[in-house]
């Protein structure tokens, strides 16, 4: 799933791995120009289709399209002089517009004093077979067969089409897939319209009900298709004029060679009316751009995994991997625990010399995001300072003395009346250095401030369950007033987080720690930055000059970014060939399954890594 609303149209051309494929892998590639590839499919199942007929089902990804596909699929039918017909699943077998409506509107939320974006609702966990019609499926099943013929090609494409209940019909069973980001720019250029709509309607609220039923049902499929092994093919649709075809088989062998390596995903970039400027600079963004507020460096949902593959580059999305490779890359019980997701997240959240402050906000718990929204799992942060510039603060928790009733009076009247609200008299704050931790568990008030660069580490939830509780009365880039959510940042903000309290080192709620000494090797040191009981995840820095021992013992994933220093090397110990190279303020992750590594210093400076790991006992903790 995805709630990446506004993504900036630029591919990262570095974020490239380059994992050793064999020749058989990067044989069976089929690319070099959508009707290259059609005609080399077409023609491959020519002497099948002759003798026997062939009844192939595309399905795939939200926003995938078929049309290029099977216009090109007629055209190669009629020079071989073969029948060909096409079916659309949706007309086949889907309810009518009106009865998906009733099924998924009164899941979201259309109460505007309660949720003034019309942003939130309840996760739809019907699958495509709940939005069928009955009558029709039994129809579809028992006609399809009869289709089948000498000569004759018949496809069927649709959403959902290959459901369990429908593979058994098909002879030939393909998946188109595509990132997240291209799917996003897909919406957002009108290409797309939800499932049982006729047109694309007002974006926000086609993004909304993408999140909350088109890519969840999109997103089990496909993790049911690949756990099954019942494809036949994978395509990569991002460029509809230059699909990639490859049989499943070798889709898989290059997810299988990629997860014995460290790897790097690639980023989306999102500007924000307090967005900053180092990352443009330091990333050599468009001049265009406005600025780089966010920077998704590895937040599982939004990003992919882009891998040279021969001349070929194969820009995948980062779930289909974790869907096919998740007990190497995760382990088996953070398999288990997280239903195959992938359980923390990273991006940059940059106001380096910008206008002002992040918005003051607080996010949901476990409970209420489940009861609320149908969600799994909570919604926790953290925050690591990278860069600072003058004055730079990060706000925690409220101070000691706050009237906190006077504060919801006053953000309340912010919002309707448009009166300014005098946060500093409410909400605590760090002087912000680099190298400072703080922990955001649910419901800990909090902001990042103007003029620093920030690395932010998050829970497995990553709806966009983010409550403006006060926005300093700022305009969007529309000149509107953004709108805040005072009623479900006051249902879900914890009061008794006050400065005292979260300094306080016997306190469950201490949250905002000193470092400490953990381990140590020859000429290197391991701090916890962050450990806490209310968070599944454990937060270190690795210390070094020359270079630094580590093991995943089989078991857990490592999140690393290089915080200080140019540029290490993270390298295999049982194979050396295995190794990534990652820059200032970039992010890898090492596999679970590669065991021991090393990270060895490739420049001059001392070196300082962040580690994100799950925390010991962390498959005891409730969701």
């Amino acid at each position: 799933m995805s709630f990446m609303y506004n993504p900036f149209p630029f591919h990262d051309p570095k974020a490239v791995n380059r994992p050793e494929l064999s020749k058989q892998t990067l044989d069976s590639i089929l690319a070099g120009g959508t009707p290259n590839v059609v005609k080399k499919f077409v023609g491959s199942h020519a002497e099948r289709i002759k003798k026997e007929g062939l009844i192939v089902a595309f399905d795939g990804y939200t926003t995938a399209k078929w049309d290029l596909f099977l216009s090109l699929m007629g055209r190669e039918c009629d020079l071989l002089g073969l029948q060909f017909e096409t079916i659309d699943a949706y007309k086949a077998t889907y309810k009518s517009g009106s009865e998906i409506d009733a099924i998924i509107d009164p899941l979201l939320i259309w109460d505007t004093k309660v949720d003034p974006t019309l942003l939130y609702g309840k996760v739809y966990h019907g699958g495509y077979k709940g939005l069928m019609d009955g009558a029709k499926l039994d129809a579809f099943i028992n006609a399809l067969p009869s289709l089948k013929a000498p000569g004759k090609l018949t496809t069927v494409f649709g959403y959902g089409c290959l459901i369990k209940d429908l593979r058994c019909l098909y002879d030939l069973r393909v998946w188109f897939d595509l990132t997240p980001m291209n799917t996003m720019l897909r919406i957002r250029a009108g290409e797309y319209s939800n499932l049982g709509k006729d047109h694309t309607g007002i974006i926000n609220r086609t993004i909304r009900r993408c999140y909350y039923c088109d890519f969840e049902n999109a997103v089990q499929l496909r993790k049911d298709l690949f756990a099954s092994g019942e494809l036949d093919y994978y395509v990569l649709d991002n460029d509809r004029a230059n699909l990639q075809l490859m049989p499943f088989a070798s889709f898989a062998d290059i997810c299988s060679q990629l997860v014995k390596y460290p790897f790097r995903a690639k980023p989306c970039y999102l500007e924000g009316v307090w967005g900053g400027s180092y990352m443009k600079k330091l990333r050599n963004l468009p001049e265009k751009m406005r600025n780089a507020a966010w920077v998704f460096d590895f937040i599982p949902m939004e990003v992919s995994v882009a891998v040279q593959a021969g001349t070929e580059l194969l820009d995948i999305n980062y779930c289909s991997f974790v869907h096919k490779e998740g007990v190497k890359l995760m382990g088996e019980k953070c398999v288990r625990k997280y239903q195959g997701y992938f359980p923390i997240r990273f991006n940059w959240d940059d106001s380096y010399h910008s206008t002002g402050n992040m918005s003051i906000q607080c996010h949901s718990g476990g409970a209420f995001n489940v009861e609320n929204y149908n969600e799994f799992g909570r919604q926790d942060e953290s925050y690591y300072v990278v860069i600072t510039g003058h004055e730079a603060k990060t706000f925690i928790g409220f101070r000691d003395d706050a009237d906190i009733p006077a504060f919801f009076r006053e953000i309340e009247a912010a919002d309707t009346e448009h009166k300014p609200c005098d946060y500093m008299k409410y909400v605590s704050y760090e002087e912000s250095k680099p190298g400072l931790q703080v922990m955001l568990p649910a419901g800990t008030i909090h902001s990042s401030g103007r003029n620093q660069v920030i690395l932010e580490i998050g829970s497995l939830t990553i709806g966009s369950y983010t409550y403006k509780m006060y926005d300093y009365l700022r305009l969007d880039f529309d000149g509107k007033q953004r709108p805040i959510h005072t009623r479900l940042g006051e249902l879900n903000v914890r009061q008794d987080r006050r400065y005292s309290v979260i300094h306080d080192p016997n306190s469950p709620e201490y949250i905002v720690q000193k470092p400490r000494l953990d381990k140590e090797g020859d000429g290197w040191k391991e701090y916890i930055l962050g450990e806490n009981p209310q968070m599944y995840i454990s937060l270190r820095r690795l210390e070094f000059e020359s270079r630094c021992e580590q093991d995943t013992c089989g078991e857990k994933f490592h999140v690393l970014t290089l915080v200080d220093g140019d540029r290490i090397r993270i390298r295999s110990v049982d194979q050396p060939e295995h190794f990534f190279d990652l820059d200032f303020m970039e992010i890898a992750c090492v596999p679970a399954s590669m065991g021991k590594y090393v990270i060895e210093n490739l420049g001059k400076e001392p070196i300082r890594v962040h580690k994100t790991c799950l925390r010991d006992g962390y498959e005891y903790d409730p969701a």
